[in-house]
């Protein structure tokens, strides 16, 4: 069954920039570096409840052009999300049943390009246009899985939510809930707010639906990623952080789950 999400990938174009970048703003050093076979390279950052992975072209080879391509034709930003299982054979069988048609199952591995450390893991992807255009895998970590480093109070410490942008939400409500087993936390509609919200909960965070009211409804449109919300443990320690590092950021206000405080940061150059 999926245990969570095991992490989400972003595209960016060089990967020391990137990862320059996701060390300051999560406040914390990348936990894996490697080469990535086709003319890739990668950086994973170790969080409480999943992983985030920069992906980036880095030299010749079929993957490299073809990231380099996407980037060229959308920009960098967030692409796949990685749901972590603790029985993929089961799990294939199980989507197979629910008409997901899913790819077989590959094995990958990735040394680590400093230490020679090896990682080892099981995956198999679902057809975009099963998940609405967003590119979804399903991973069973094997050797080698990264253990959580300590970090301080003003780092990002985990993921809250993931937010998902759809102009089909009972397309998104199919997948995420009957088809793919995520549990439907909440199902709402605000007109104050002009979207409706649907949350699905899954390993300690909320994959955010969203739809908006004032556009129609469309089943051809394909769903895009809209944003991250990081948890911290000290809202104020990590505010004064980002403002020092440069980022900008708006100032903390109170967030819409009772007892919750936020801040945006506008934006992230990679």
């Amino acid at each position: 069954m999926i245990t969570g999400l095991d992490h989400l990938v972003l595209l960016c174009p060089e990967i020391v920039s990137g990862v320059a970048v996701y060390e300051r703003l999560l406040g914390r050093k990348a936990d894996w570096r490697a080469e990535v076979e086709g003319g890739g390279a990668s950086a994973l950052f170790r969080l409480g409840n999943t992983s985030l992975e920069l992906l980036a072209p880095a030299g010749e080879g079929p993957l490299g052009q073809r990231l380099a391509e996407l980037i060229e034709a959308k920009g960098p930003g967030l692409t796949t999300l990685a749901f972590g299982s603790d029985g993929l054979v089961a799990d294939r069988e199980t989507f197979v049943r629910r008409g997901l048609e899913p790819g077989d199952i590959t094995s990958g591995q990735s040394r680590h390009a400093e230490t020679g450390a090896e990682r080892r893991w099981q995956s198999l992807r679902l057809p975009d246009e099963k998940a609405g255009g967003i590119k979804v895998f399903v991973v069973e970590p094997g050797e080698g899985a990264l253990a959580l480093a300590p970090a301080a109070a003003d780092a990002v410490h985990g993921l809250d939510h993931a937010v998902v942008n759809t102009a089909a939400p009972d397309r998104a409500l199919a997948f995420y809930g009957a088809k793919l087993g995520l549990r439907l936390a909440m199902d709402r509609t605000n007109p104050d707010w002009g979207v409706r919200l649907i949350f699905f909960r899954t390993g300690g965070l909320t994959i955010e639906i969203a739809r908006r009211l004032s556009e129609p409804e469309d089943t051809g449109r394909p769903d895009t990623f809209w944003g991250l919300t990081w948890a911290v443990k000290d809202i104020e320690a990590a505010h004064t952080r980002l403002t020092d590092s440069g980022f900008d950021i708006s100032e903390i206000r109170k967030g819409r789950k009772p007892g919750s405080r936020v801040f945006t940061i506008s934006a992230t150059v990679l």
